[in-house]
Formats: C-alpha cells, structure tokens, sequence
C-alpha cells in the first residue's frame, strides 16, 4: 500500500521543505523534507552547511532525499498495523510514523489491530511533544477520522548556515501540481522506432530520420 496524491502533499506540509541541513526542535541536523541520518545516508550534519548554489536544484534533491525515505516508512505501516485500511487512515498513519517512528509501539496501533478506531484516532494526541506538534497531531487524527486532507501552496524555507531555518517568509511558494511533479516525476516518453529501420543493414540512419521528420510534420 502506498500514500495517496493527497497524502504526499499533506505528508510535505508537515515537514516542510528546506533545501540546506537545519536543526530541527529536538536540535537533530535534518534536510529537505525531515531527511535526517537515522532514515540513511546523506547524513545533513555532513552536507554543506546553507543555502544550495541553485534553489531548485536543491528543491530536487530535497524531494529525491524523500521519496526513498518514504518507502521504508510506508513498508513498516504495512508490517505494523494487521488490519484492513482506507487510504486517508493509511495516509494519516504513515504522516505519524514518518515524524515519530513509533508506529509499532504505539497505542493507536495497538487499538486499530484490534478493531477500535475511534481511541486509535483519540491516541494520536498521546504524542504531543514538543508543543509545536500538536496542530500536526490533530491534523493527522482528523484525516484518519474525518478524511480531511489540508490544502493551499507548499512552503520552501531558508536556512543559514549554523543551521537556523528562517520561518519569517518563505522563500518560494510551491503549488499542488508542481510538487506532485516531483513527488511522482513522470519517465521521459520513449520513441518507437519502426522495425524496418531496426533491421535494415545500412541506411537506417536517412529512414529515422526521414521517420522522425514525419512525426514533427503530423505534430
């Protein structure tokens, strides 16, 4: 099972996206979006400290960093919770998971394998520290309940280089498609070359090009 459209977005808000290594509240060394060494390598605290050379370069990075930490947490979901799921409640649960890797300790886990999910839904409030969290936590109890996924721009985030994120005013604001874009980045479509160009022994070359010129005249 993996995470809807909806669900990545909701995922990335969360966290958020700073293209350079911050500290995050617990004073861990994180990049991108929430990437710190405990997911695997890059370690942040050894990556180049500030802002990258190229914003979007960076943005890349960021979302590249993120889609293969999200496989891991997605399988231990998977592993951790023995019942059947709709998407938003599997979506809610890897949100969870991915902040406090506790998916199978927890309580709301141990309520939903046993078939109670409004005291799982209640138990996502049981890890509300720092104080900060407590909006994501609702958040994530209301999509599992409700189905409630947020919406609006994603945030890109400065950060210098001793590491403090400045969250006055956000340096690049990204839409819902254009995250998606990177989120599920599309393969560059592959052309068909027509069998008798693959087969002839010489002249191949003049008859794809000859092809290809007629597929731009059609275009």
């Amino acid at each position: 099972m993996h995470m809807s459209d909806r669900g990545l977005l909701a995922l990335v808000r969360h966290e958020g996206i700073v293209p350079g290594p911050y500290l995050d509240v617990r004073n861990v060394w994180t990049f991108g979006i929430g990437h710190t060494a405990a997911a695997g390598p890059p370690d942040p605290a050894r990556m180049p400290r500030g802002m990258p050379v190229v914003l979007d370069a960076g943005i890349r990075e960021a979302f590249r960093l993120f889609r293969a930490d999200l496989a891991t947490y997605e399988a231990e979901v998977c592993r951790a919770v023995k019942v059947p799921l709709a998407p938003h409640e599997f979506d809610a649960l890897v949100s969870f998971h991915y902040n406090t890797g506790a998916i199978a300790k927890a309580t709301l886990t141990k309520a939903l394998n046993a078939g109670n999910r409004v005291p799982a839904a209640d138990a996502f409030l049981n890890w509300r520290r720092p104080a900060s969290i407590i909006l994501r936590r609702e958040a994530e109890r209301d999509l599992f309940r409700h189905g409630r996924y947020p919406g609006g721009t994603i945030p890109v985030w400065a950060v210098d280089r001793t590491g403090r994120v400045d969250f006055s005013r956000p340096v690049r604001r990204l839409t819902e498609a254009e995250a998606l874009a990177l989120l599920r980045p599309a393969l560059a479509p592959q052309l068909s070359v027509p069998q008798s160009a693959r087969d002839a022994p010489a002249g191949w070359l003049t008859r794809l090009v000859g092809f290809l010129f007629s597929l731009i005249r059609r275009v």
